[in-house]
């Protein structure tokens, strides 16, 4: 008897699950590579001998709103896209159950706590002590990009719980922006935001699943927050937590490309533009010290808490080593490290065009980065052959 071919069965939904991960994953790599050579761009034009043409383009008098835009505007689609993720993998992926959202939820917890405490350690007593927040985030394009490029060298299940942990990561970022990196708060403005955001819960319970008015509240509660001081770009946040499960996977599938190869890339043009000639000072080395050494510290350190007191387990068919390749990787912290640079030292992204304090620490971001991918991405290739993967791992990328 021939199964109709519009009959769902448990063997043709799990297939199609993993092809959504390999997708995402796929655009994950290919905005990464994006990311690296727009940075690349960034950092020639804006120490070529034109330089004053990058500081012109990006905060001079004729695109005096383009860095202001991209960071408060584009950036909110960004979030939505990390908040869309987010929730998926709450509703849908590994975080649903548990015990598999266990390690990477106490993971990410010490991957954000050490860094933030090694940076304060370093700075202490200085102006720049409330940057503490900067080496606490991991840049999901690249980490995944790097597993990627190593192929079959990192398992599947490894790779799932770098994507887990980065996205606990995130979502452990956005409370950090919303309550330590706003500007002074207007009472008035924000009670409007959260009257809005009462109203798009609203249309939740009531079951609508029309999109433009959660949009069009989305954009009410982005001008309110903007208003009261609280950084806009969390509108998107909410906007993705609201969201009917129905819009959920074509919502991500339509933003995800448009975030990774759109807004990213122009996040990184008009901010990666660091002058090397400030050179490295005590802010630079807090950075690279919180994102090399603070986030896989407390990522292992965790991890080894976790498994030893029977609260996880370690991902199968791992080793610690990988453990700590991978651990390694989530210091690559460059999107939300560097928009988080922006917020401490600038007095938001609406701040001066020209900040010392900040231009070291997104200094730090990429040096620290760089690091963390060379160390990680060698960890990983030394530790494991190709014959020890699991058969999964091709199905996953």
């Amino acid at each position: 008897m021939t199964t109709s071919p519009t009959r769902r069965t448990p063997h043709t939904r799990r297939p199609r699950a993993l092809g959504a991960l390999a997708d995402f994953l796929r655009n994950e790599s290919a905005g990464g590579i994006v990311l690296v050579a727009v940075v690349v761009v960034a950092l020639l034009w804006a120490n070529s001998p034109a330089d004053s043409s990058y500081i012109d383009f990006t905060h001079g008098h004729g695109w005096a709103e383009l860095h202001t835009w991209v960071n408060e505007g584009l950036m909110t689609i960004f979030f939505l896209v990390v908040g869309l993720e987010i929730k998926r993998e709450l509703v849908l992926g590994e975080l649903r159950e548990p015990r598999s959202a266990a390690l990477p939820a106490i993971a990410a917890i010490g991957g954000m706590v050490v860094p933030a405490l090694v940076y304060f350690a370093l700075t202490a007593g200085t102006p720049t002590a409330h940057g503490w927040g900067i080496p606490m985030a991991t840049d999901i394009a690249m980490a995944v990009g790097i597993t990627a490029l190593l192929g079959s060298r990192v398992p599947a299940p490894l790779k799932l719980f770098l994507l887990a942990l980065a996205i606990v990561d995130d979502l452990g970022a956005i409370v950090v922006i919303a309550i330590f990196y706003s500007d002074s708060v207007a009472p008035g403005a924000l009670l409007g935001g959260f009257v809005l955001v009462g109203a798009l819960i609203a249309l939740r319970l009531a079951k609508v699943h029309t999109l433009w008015p959660y949009v069009a509240l989305s954009m009410g509660i982005w001008w309110a927050l903007f208003e009261a001081g609280v950084h806009p770009t969390l509108a998107g946040v909410c906007l993705a937590f609201v969201l009917p499960a129905a819009r959920l996977e074509r919502a991500e599938q339509a933003l995800h490309p448009i975030s990774s190869f759109l807004i990213v890339p122009a996040f990184a043009l008009v901010n990666a533009g660091v002058s090397l000639g400030v050179g490295p000072t005590r802010t630079s080395w807090a950075v690279v010290a919180g994102l090399v050494l603070g986030k896989p510290l407390g990522i292992i350190g965790a991890c080894a808490l976790a498994v030893r007191m029977r609260l996880a387990t370690r991902p199968p068919g791992t080793t610690w080593r990988q453990l700590v390749g991978v651990a390694s990787l989530a210091g690559i912290g460059f999107t939300v490290s560097i928009f988080v640079s922006q917020l401490a030292f600038a007095g938001g992204t609406s701040g001066p065009a020209i900040n010392l304090d900040t231009d070291a620490a997104k200094l730090g971001v990429l040096v620290g980065s760089v690091l963390a991918a060379c160390i990680g991405a060698a960890l990983l290739v030394t530790s494991t052959t190709k014959a020890d993967q699991p058969t999964i791992d091709a199905q996953v990328v």
